[in-house]
């Protein structure tokens, strides 16, 4: 009876993350082709911020919205993939108490940034496109530092809480996550507080955010759609749309894996529970990997600005 007893009353200091509880074997496969994609979206990014850093036509404010999404993505692939791949590797499934819930905060307060700054990039689109005149007066450098401020705050401030909330529980004796990261609902879980209070805040914060950046994007796609249809210009229609192409393509990525996560984990009585695990694992992969590439073949100003790169290198 000593026993049981020792492990209530110990708190946990840190936690055991098991990637696929069903499927552990999976891991030896995964990790070659995750390494391969963390290795592109670092490299793709990096490549795209050091060519709008060096290239001075690019000093504009669409690209350094562009920079700063390439941040986001790879503070996000630092935070999640290197742990995974430890994991998959050298089987070290141990995280700190600390380091799991600055994980957590990361994750949830980066991943709501990435959506912000797509909705500022869908609105610097939108006045590019139906207000061509003031752009230069609306969309100035001045307007991109501002917006860079208010996406970071207002995403780091109100997912502050969700850590914060998780990591005041009380967790005894269980300590094995079965997840690939810290995310919240598979932390608090294992505590033995009631988590309803914690469930809720995220739920309502995480659609609130995420739900007002998407109408807005949607809007202000709806006016783009709206004004191109009014331009009689043969040929004006299609160049116009073709400068929201490569952004409205990263819009796809970032809600269409957003979308498939939230389908599988609404769906998990009926599939694996490894696959979300999965897809969670990708959404940290794919979209980051994905963008700069879009960017880079789509525009040719980036495109020209990697070539004068390469040469010199």
């Amino acid at each position: 009876m000593a026993s049981p007893s020792n492990h209530s009353t110990a708190p946990v200091s840190e936690f055991l993350l098991i990637c696929f509880p069903n499927y552990q074997s999976w891991q030896h496969w995964l990790s070659l082709p995750l390494s391969l994609l963390f290795l592109l979206a670092m490299g793709a990014n990096a490549t795209l911020l050091i060519t709008i850093w060096l290239e001075a036509s690019l000093h504009e404010p669409m690209y350094y919205l562009l920079s700063l999404l390439s941040l986001l993505d790879m503070v996000l692939c630092l935070t999640v993939i290197p742990k995974v791949l430890d994991i998959f590797w050298f089987n070290n499934k141990s995280i700190s108490f600390s380091a799991c819930f600055l994980q957590m905060f990361i994750m949830n307060s980066f991943l709501t940034m990435e959506s912000c700054t797509l909705m500022v990039m869908a609105y610097d689109r939108y006045v590019a496109i139906c207000h061509p005149l003031r752009y230069p007066s609306i969309i100035t450098d001045q307007f991109v530092a501002r917006a860079a401020m208010f996406v970071l705050a207002r995403n780091g401030i109100l997912t502050m809480p969700i850590p914060i909330l998780s990591s005041q529980l009380r967790y005894y004796a269980e300590n094995i996550i079965k997840n690939c990261i810290c995310t919240n609902l598979s932390v608090s879980k294992l505590s033995c507080d009631d988590i309803t209070f914690n469930r809720l805040y995220q739920f309502v914060t995480g659609w609130t955010l995420l739900g007002s950046d998407l109408i807005l994007i949607v809007l202000s796609y709806s006016f783009i759609l709206k004004a191109v249809l009014r331009i009689k210009a043969e040929g004006a229609a299609a160049k116009a749309l073709s400068t929201c192409g490569s952004h409205f393509i990263l819009i796809l990525f970032f809600s269409t894996v957003l979308l498939v996560l939230v389908i599988t984990n609404l769906a998990r009585k009926r599939i694996p529970p490894d696959v979300p695990i999965l897809l969670n694992i990708l959404h940290h992969l794919i979209p980051p990997a994905l963008n700069p590439i879009v960017y880079g073949v789509r525009t040719k100003e980036i495109k020209q600005g990697i070539q004068k790169l390469l040469k010199k290198l």
